[in-house]
């Protein structure tokens, strides 16, 4: 079966409904060839996660290097 669709922020929307099974696998071919304008581009991790940036408080200096010893002491691993 064929269905047609777009790109909507970087997401396939299909023109019409589908009942498709999860896990189901798809092939996706490109219809036309159609360049990225550069204004188009998705955000950034960062520009993403501007809101979260440099709120934590009362870290060690060390957080960033050694995080995960600290997550594995808290969870008792």
């Amino acid at each position: 079966m064929t269905y047609k669709g777009y790109i909507r922020q970087g997401v396939i929307v299909l023109q019409e409904p589908a009942e498709l099974r999860e896990g189901a696998e798809v092939l996706i071919e490109i219809l036309g060839d159609v360049p990225v304008a550069a204004n188009d581009s998705a955000p950034t991790l960062a520009e993403r996660l501007a809101g979260v940036i440099g709120q934590a408080q009362g870290m060690p200096e060390n957080w960033s290097a050694e995080h995960d010893a600290y997550l594995r002491q808290q969870s008792g691993q």
